[in-house]
């Protein structure tokens, strides 16, 4: 309606976005500075997002949530760790890299599933009670494929390794590391 001062927006992979050159906003009620016509509010705005003047232009992101367009949504994949050197540290540290193995591990997890025991309950099982985690951690592999509608290749029965000492342990990292690797491969994730 008001022609003066109005922003293209374009749409790139369903988001808006508007030109870094385009011009700025309208002061708020119109361009005259005189308060808008009933109705009229926000015309000027991109689909999809709300912006108020003088703030970095929004879109409404795949999730639901408003992100800053050009600003990529925060990366919640984990890590992918290399499996004989993280068993070569946890041995050399005496199981100190094991521990952040699991508290970053956990945290990855649960940041991705948005539920789990997360980082520091995870190292504080690892100092009480390991086993627990042998169970734990499968289970929440097996839901984050799940949820990706995918077949997990682990499930929590794979703790039941403990039975083996050391060698079962071996079998047991080894059989996590591949699918946690194999998942956050799939999703982008770089290597630790």
């Amino acid at each position: 309606m008001w022609g003066v001062g109005t922003r293209a927006v374009i749409r790139v992979n369903g988001m808006s976005q508007v030109p870094p050159n385009s011009p700025p906003p309208p002061p708020p009620g119109g361009p005259s500075g005189w308060p808008a016509p009933p109705g009229s509010q926000g015309q000027d705005r991109p689909a999809g997002g709300s912006q108020a003047p003088g703030q970095p232009p929004v879109a409404q992101g795949a999730a639901g949530y408003f992100v800053p367009v050009g600003q990529p949504p925060e990366d919640i994949t984990g890590l992918r760790y290399q499996t004989g050197m993280t068993i070569f540290l946890s041995i050399i540290t005496v199981g100190v890299w094991a521990a952040i193995w699991t508290y970053r591990t956990k945290e990855d997890l649960k940041r991705y599933n948005g539920d789990g025991l997360g980082g520091v309950l995870g190292v504080v099982l690892y100092l009480v009670f390991a086993i627990v985690l042998m169970f734990t951690i499968p289970n929440e592999i097996e839901k984050m494929y799940q949820r990706d509608n995918r077949q997990s290749p682990v499930s929590t029965t794979l703790g039941l390794w403990f039975l083996l000492p050391l060698i079962g342990n071996i079998i047991w990292y080894v059989k996590v590391q591949r699918a946690l690797n194999e998942f956050w491969a799939s999703k982008g994730s770089r290597k630790a």
